[in-house]
């Protein structure tokens, strides 16, 4: 199931009074190539000033053809792009004064920092000492204060990024364009220029949208997220809501672990019934989309599930089902327990504290949890 989603929800993650971006609204917005399905089919979505809007999705859910569509580098099919109430749908690229940065940082190997990053002001005719002036600023921004002089080649992948993130905001873009940008790096060099990336979106205040398919990327960077699925919007959302409050199985999936029991049609009344057992529903758990009522499941985090070894110790209310262990997994701070559940022998999970290592493989349990810390989605 999905849903087209125009939203003007107001951002949360960044400091007020920095509100200097740009609005950039998307209506009814199609690329077609001409294949089997379009590959961006009737999306609208409003990315409000100084907002950092992640699109997240799978390869090929129609993430990174939205952004070139922002940026001019694809033509539209249909619907229309605007930027601070101006429609820019059939303005080139050059004329909309965006800021990009791709996975590849495409610096000029024969120019130093300072060069590099200047280009974009010198392209635009600005004043030498302009140039010089706003060059300084935005290379201490980025922390390469003292690298002026040195060329690509002598710097680390991160540190290139950061020229080639000083480069895209030095010219003071309506808004800064970023797909994938940190692909290319290992995982602990992409945490920290992921904490630098929120920390200089949060100085500058412009309006970031940024691409990626890594779900810990955009819980982490995003004041909101919009989730792509097979060229549709699945839903819009902070990082929160999309996490605690999934309105399909699709984003209930893609955002984190969970344990899924699929109702098919059922009646979302004061009981459910799953697998011979009869489960309890807190109504503010089942979630508006209108597919829910067709067709559902259960979705419950690991963290939200308990193990106790009988059923006499679960506690009054809760929801249960007989499990049994197939798998241990040793994560540091925690334990994840691979469970099978109920008759069907469902693959399940439970996330419980590493110093409770009396659980062994083989071993029956029953599993447990609170009505309210499922969510009832559309299947």
């Amino acid at each position: 199931m999905t849903m087209t989603h125009d939203t003007t929800v107001k951002a949360t993650g960044s400091s007020p009074g920095t509100r200097s971006g740009t609005e950039i609204r998307l209506d009814h917005v199609t690329k077609d190539y001409g294949l089997e399905a379009p590959a961006v089919d009737d999306i609208s979505l409003t990315i409000e000033p100084g907002e950092f809007m992640t699109l997240l999705g799978p390869s090929g859910s129609g993430k990174t053809t939205t952004l070139n569509l922002i940026a001019g580098f694809e033509t539209l099919t249909a619907g229309t792009i605007v930027l601070n109430g101006a429609d820019v749908s059939n303005v080139p690229p050059h004329r909309r004064n965006l800021g990009m940065l791709f996975q590849h940082y495409a610096l000029f190997p024969h120019m130093t920092v300072a060069q590099n990053v200047a280009y974009p002001l010198r392209e635009r005719r600005a004043d030498k000492r302009e140039i010089a002036r706003k060059v300084a600023e935005v290379l201490e921004l980025v922390q390469l204060t003292g690298r002026d002089d040195h060329h690509p080649a002598q710097l680390s992948g991160g540190q290139q990024q950061r020229v080639a993130l000083a480069r895209a905001i030095v010219f003071e873009p309506r808004a800064l364009l970023l797909d994938e940008p940190l692909g290319a790096l290992d995982r602990n060099l992409r945490s920290a220029l992921q904490v630098e990336i929120r920390r200089i979106h949060r100085e500058v205040g412009s309006t970031f949208v940024f691409v990626t398919h890594d779900q810990e990327e955009a819980l982490n960077l995003s004041d909101r997220i919009a989730l792509f699925n097979s060229g549709h919007i699945e839903q819009v959302g902070t990082p929160q809501q999309l996490y605690a409050e999934p309105e399909t199985l699709f984003t209930a999936r893609f955002l984190g672990d969970s344990n899924v029991f699929e109702l098919g049609q059922a009646a979302l009344d004061e009981n459910l019934t799953w697998d011979g057992e009869t489960w309890g529903i807190d109504p503010g758990t089942v979630a508006a989309h209108p597919g829910v009522r067709t067709r559902s499941a259960i979705v419950v985090r690991p963290e939200d599930v308990e193990v106790v070894n009988r059923l006499d110790e679960v506690p009054a209310g809760a929801n249960a089902v007989r499990a049994t262990v197939r798998d241990v997994e040793y994560m540091g701070a925690y334990r994840t327990l691979l469970l099978t559940m109920g008759e069907r022998r469902l693959p399940g999970r439970a996330r419980v504290s590493a110093l409770h290592g009396d659980h062994a493989v083989g071993d029956d349990l029953v599993a447990w949890w609170r009505p309210r810390a499922q969510r009832i989605v559309a299947a």
